[in-house]
C-alpha cells in the first residue's frame, strides 16, 4: 500500500516539475549566451495556452498520430512510478527491470517516429527517420554498460543494482565508473541535447517529427518530452548515485531521500546545460564519429568486469 502510494506520488511530483526543470534549463542557456530568454516558468505558460487552442490534424493521417502524444506521455509517467527515485527500492517491483525500461523507452521512441511517418509530411518523416538513427546508434552502448552493471549485481533489478553500489561492496569498481560513464553519455543524447537535440526552430530538421502537431496533442508532446528528460536521469541517479536515498519506509528516510533527490536532479540539470552550452551543431552524417566512441567505453567497461578491475 505505501509502496504504491510513493509510486503514485513520483508519477505527480515528476509531472510537476518537468516543465519547471525545462524551463530552468532555457533560462541558463539564454544566460550564458547573454541574451534576457524566456522566464523560468514560460513552459507552464505554453503548455497551458496549447490547452486552449483547437487540435488540428492531417486529413491523411491515422489514429496512430492522435495517440502517440498520450502513449508518450503515458509511458514517461509509468516509468516514473517504477523507478527507484525516493527511495533505493523500486516502488513497483515488476517494473523496476531495467530491460522492461529499456523496453518502454524504446516504445515511446518507436511511436514517436511512427506517427511523424503517419503524418504524411516529407519534413516531419525525415525528422522521424533522424530520431531513428539517434536511437540506433547509442542503444549498444548503453545495453552494454548496463549488462556490465547487472553481472556485478547479480540481477537486471534497478534498486538492487542501486544499492549494491551504495553499499560498496562491489568487487569491480572500475568498470562500474567506466560503465557509469558511457551510460552517462546515452543519457545525454537522450536528453536531446545539442547536438543530439530536437531543435526549437522550425526551420530545422529535427523538428520535424512535431511539425504537424498543435493545440492539447502539441502540449501532450512537450510536458512528455519535458517529463522523459527527469526520467531519463532519475534513472541515472537510480544506478550509479543511489546515495542519500531512502533505504527504508521511515518518514524520516523518505524525507530525507526526496530532498536529495531533488539536489542531485538540479546539479544534474546545472551540469548538462553547462556542457549543451560548449557544444555546437554538426551535420547529422557526422554524428556517428561522437558516438562510436561511447561503444568504446562501454566495450572497455565489460573487459575490466571480465578481468576483475
Amino acid at each position: 500500500m505505501i509502496e504504491s502510494l510513493i509510486a503514485c506520488f513520483q508519477a505527480l511530483l515528476v509531472v510537476l516539475l518537468a516543465p519547471l526543470f525545462s524551463g530552468m534549463a532555457r533560462v541558463m542557456r539564454a544566460k550564458l549566451q547573454s541574451r534576457q530568454g524566456p522566464g523560468l516558468l514560460q513552459d507552464y505558460h505554453d503548455i497551458g495556452k496549447l490547452f486552449k487552442r483547437p487540435d488540428i490534424s492531417s486529413n491523411s493521417s491515422s489514429y496512430i498520430f492522435r495517440l502517440m502524444p498520450i502513449v508518450l506521455l503515458a509511458t514517461m509517467v509509468l516509468l516514473a512510478m517504477c523507478l527507484p527515485i525516493i527511495t533505493r527500492f523500486a516502488p513497483i517491483p515488476g517494473l523496476g527491470d531495467m530491460i522492461t525500461i529499456v523496453y518502454l523507452l524504446a516504445l515511446s521512441r518507436f511511436v514517436f517516429v511512427l506517427a511523424a511517418l503517419d503524418s504524411s509530411s516529407a519534413f516531419s518523416g525525415a525528422g522521424g527517420i533522424r530520431e531513428l538513427v539517434i536511437s540506433t546508434l547509442i542503444e549498444s552502448a548503453m545495453l552494454l554498460s548496463l549488462m556490465v552493471v547487472a553481472l556485478i549485481a547479480g540481477s537486471t533489478d534497478v534498486g538492487v543494482i542501486g544499492a549494491k553500489i551504495a553499499s560498496g561492496n562491489v568487487q569491480s569498481v572500475i568498470a562500474v565508473i567506466v560503465a557509469g560513464v558511457a551510460f552517462a553519455f546515452t543519457i545525454y543524447v537522450e536528453l536531446g541535447r545539442l547536438p543530439f537535440d530536437l531543435a526549437e526552430a522550425e526551420q530545422e530538421l529535427q523538428e520535424g517529427p512535431l511539425t504537424e502537431y498543435s493545440g492539447p496533442s502539441f502540449a501532450l508532446v512537450k510536458l512528455g518530452l519535458s517529463v522523459k528528460q527527469i526520467v531519463v536521469i532519475s534513472w541515472f541517479i537510480a544506478l550509479f548515485l543511489p546515495f542519500g536515498s531512502a533505504a527504508e519506509l521511515a518518514p524520516a528516510a523518505l524525507i530525507i531521500g526526496l530532498v536529495v533527490f531533488l539536489l542531485k536532479l538540479f546539479v544534474i540539470f546545472m551540469v548538462v546545460s553547462l556542457i549543451e552550452n560548449s557544444m555546437t551543431r554538426v551535420r547529422f552524417k557526422l554524428l556517428s564519429q561522437q558516438t562510436w566512441i561511447v561503444v568504446g567505453v562501454s566495450a572497455l567497461a565489460l573487459i575490466f568486469y571480465i578481468v576483475g578491475l
